[in-house]
């Protein structure tokens, strides 16, 4: 094998670990000596607490340090090095200047336990973001607080069960697509809910008269991704929701698909009673490697007194201000207020957007999901003709044929410098690729 030199050869150098570096007595740095009296550990933590010495502890130049982590950083991939087609889970174009925004010292200094009146900037942020994200969904209750998507269908679960206690029945099941994201099942089961798979038509959307048979009184609610994981539109949800309050239960909706409605339809329109939503994914946050993340939920009117606290209300005098009295509110669901960045990243894109454009994120969203679409079409197999929105999926059934699987597909791409796409799900696809 060809000799790889360190630092020259992209994702294919070969970097020591950072023990096998650097040289006995090498060091990080060189100041003068100083002239104070020297203190030993001992004399400071105790003698129980100071080693005689620690072995083995690398041993490196401050050059050697910064090359060794920089050629590591270079390893990784992410959007600013190529193109990262996986399903919706990642958001595709993140604005520099939201980044920059996120850390202007008046956001990034702010503490949960300043005065009110030394964050009202904060919280004149967060008060505008949850009333931009209710326009957006057609839900007149907020929250910010929940860390990410599947906490924000935890605590839109919580306030479900909350609701339905209210009324004197917590109900006992949630019904549950098979083309929901897989989160929603496991957040029923922990809210207490026994869970009702209902398996999607032919088209790979839900169809009234499936739900119809297993709705009755002992439903607290149906769980619904929309657009769903095979990408496609629900086109029934208006007539669902119908079917679902008729028997006293609620809609919750997973919006973590969100980059195909934007500006386009409200959830709230069409019967939803709650929703998440994922400010790391649709409202411009850089997603990946388990964080950083928030996941608000937006719920109806009927849903407001059971909302997390704190919540941040604006006083007659345009002040604004932290309430937590409120008897039949569910608690706190995250430390301060939630991950206040990801916040001033979402708020920051929406004012770059305004009203007026807005849409145009759906329009590119599901034009280029189709693009891809009309690319492929041809040298995969498409397990479903409906129209796609913001994701095409594909699967290897022309491959399989030459014994070429998905996972060989996918591993190929890397080989050739391409992140692969999401592969094996969604679950109702067989060897599926999620693009």
């Amino acid at each position: 094998m060809k000799k790889q030199t360190p630092g020259m050869s992209g994702l294919l150098m070969r970097e020591k670990l950072i023990f096998e570096v650097g040289a006995l007595g090498r060091s990080g740095y060189s100041i003068p000596a100083c002239k104070l009296e020297k203190a030993s550990p001992a004399d400071v933590f105790g003698s129980d607490m100071a080693r005689d010495g620690v072995e083995g502890l690398p041993e490196v130049s401050e050059v050697e340090v910064m090359r060794h982590f920089l050629r590591l950083s270079q390893w990784n991939f992410g959007l600013d090095t190529g193109l990262y087609p996986l399903g919706s889970c990642t958001m595709k174009y993140n604005p520099k200047i939201n980044e920059v925004v996120a850390r202007y010292g008046g956001f990034t200094q702010g503490h949960p336990k300043h005065s009110d009146e030394l964050v009202q900037g904060n919280l004149e942020l967060m008060y505008e973001l949850e009333r931009m994200l209710a326009e957006i969904t057609g839900l007149e209750s907020v929250t910010l607080q929940p860390a990410a998507g599947a906490h924000g269908e935890f605590t839109g679960m919580m306030l479900i069960r909350a609701y339905h206690l209210a009324h004197g029945n917590a109900r006992k099941k949630v019904l549950v697509p098979d083309t929901a994201h897989g989160t929603n099942p496991a957040t029923s089961a922990l809210c207490g809910y026994e869970v009702v798979e209902i398996a999607s038509g032919p088209e790979g959307y839900l169809m009234p008269e499936d739900v119809e048979k297993v709705m009755d009184e002992d439903v607290a609610a149906i769980m619904i991704t929309n657009p769903n994981t095979v990408g496609i539109y629900e086109r029934n949800i208006k007539e669902i929701a119908g079917i679902v309050h008729a028997k006293g239960g609620l809609l919750y909706c997973d919006g973590a698909n969100m980059n195909a409605l934007l500006g386009v339809v409200r959830p709230g329109d069409l019967g939803v009673d709650v929703m998440h939503l994922n400010l790391h994914k649709t409202f411009s946050t850089p997603h990946g490697g388990g964080g950083p993340g928030s996941g608000p939920v937006c719920a109806t009117r009927a849903l407001e007194p059971f909302m997390p606290v704190p919540r941040i209300v604006k006083n007659s005098d345009g002040r604004f201000a932290v309430e937590s009295d409120r008897p039949q509110s569910i608690g706190k669901v995250r430390s301060a207020f939630g991950n206040f960045g990801i916040m001033v990243r979402a708020y920051a894109y929406l004012r770059e957007l305004g009203r007026d454009h807005i849409r145009r994120v759906t329009e590119l969203a599901v034009l280029n999901a189709n693009y891809l679409r009309a690319c492929l079409v041809e040298k995969f197999n498409l397990p479903y003709q409906t129209d796609s929105l913001h994701e095409v999926i594909l699967n290897d059934e022309l491959q399989a044929e030459k014994h070429v699987s998905t996972m060989d597909i996918a591993k190929r791409l890397i080989d050739m410098g391409y992140h692969p796409p999401t592969v094996y799900f969604p679950l109702v696809v067989k060897a599926a690729m999620m693009i």
